[in-house]
């Protein structure tokens, strides 16, 4: 990182946010950008309680001395709806990116998913950071995300003032409140018969530790990020120490829809895609480029999101 300059995070408020506030105010001035209250943010960091898509969130760059600008804001609620998703996700960070131009930010990271790609049958088994994104194909809950991602592969190229770093790690695990972490979470875990994808996880300071880095001057591009070696599914949910329930997906599908409906499940159907499929990435690129080694294993990560129980 550069100087002295402020560091803006969006999304600040979430259980990832404040692990990236509290990694970065130890050494930069950081403002959190979030409409949620921030009662227990470290005394030197600001606070903008402010909705992305409001004017009042150019305050915080008119203020100046913005050195990099970290886009954690993304909505990943299955229950909201789609006219939500988009006006938070898509026209919130197309506010964001306009005042990044605007005001001659150095640096922008944004922190996407590998789900991006999509899990598919026809997956190849390490996805480079070229690939099709087809998450948004077979679950429409991705597909905000997918466009935030365009959005700024965009912003990417009409900006090279901007040293712009687009981050896509694999299922983030540990204290977060994500689908991957909430399904490991589940005392019985349910499995597909017939279906043992490979999977990729990362604990969620490692990902802290990975944005970290992308922050350091000169660094621009997309990358893939992803922790320990993969492992079988059935090998993960084994050290979670749950119990399993093996259903067919011709019954599970509608089954899980059915719940969905009533509210009795917290997973809608299209998720069942990431327990049946493929969908692994290459992160050579980033520990070339961005020097990015994972320092936590599974079983530690796995300890992490247990402990939430």
């Amino acid at each position: 990182m550069r100087g002295l300059g402020k560091v803006v995070v969006t999304g600040a408020c979430g259980r990832l946010g404040k692990r990236v506030v509290r990694a970065l105010h130890r050494v930069r001035p950081v403002v959190g950008v979030d409409r949620r209250p921030f009662p227990d943010r470290p005394k030197d960091v600001v606070h903008a309680q402010v909705d992305l898509r409001r004017k009042k969130l150019k305050d915080v760059f008119r203020a100046g001395d913005v050195e990099a600008v970290v886009h954690l804001g993304v909505m990943h609620d299955p229950r909201a709806s789609a006219a939500d998703h988009h006006s938070w996700n898509v026209e919130g960070f197309g506010k964001l990116l306009e005042y990044v131009a605007h005001y001659r930010v150095p640096k922008l990271v944004v922190l996407s998913s590998a789900n991006v790609y999509g899990p598919q049958p026809q997956n190849a088994q390490f996805l480079t950071e070229d690939a099709p994104l087809l998450g948004g194909a077979r679950f429409s809950d991705i597909r905000d995300l997918v466009e935030v991602d365009m959005l700024a592969q965009s912003f990417f190229w009409k900006h090279p003032e901007t040293e712009s770093v687009i981050l896509r790690p694999v299922h983030i695990v540990g204290h977060v409140r994500n689908a991957a972490s909430n399904f490991l979470r589940l005392p019985t875990i349910p499995t597909l018969m017939g279906y043992d994808p490979m999977v990729q996880v990362i604990h969620e300071r490692d990902v802290v530790g990975a944005i970290e880095a992308a922050l350091a001057p000169g660094l621009r591009g997309i990358f893939n990020v992803a922790g320990p070696e993969p492992l079988p599914l059935s090998r993960l949910i084994k050290l979670t120490g749950s119990r399993t329930l093996a259903i067919p997906y011709s019954l599970g599908k509608p089954i899980l829809r059915r719940l969905w409906a009533l509210r009795l499940a917290s997973f809608p159907a299209p998720e069942l895609d990431h327990i049946r499929y493929v969908c692994m990435v290459d992160d050579a690129r980033a520990r070339r480029d961005l020097g990015f080694e994972p320092r936590h294993d599974v079983e530690s990560a796995v300890l992490a999101l247990t402990a939430e129980r």
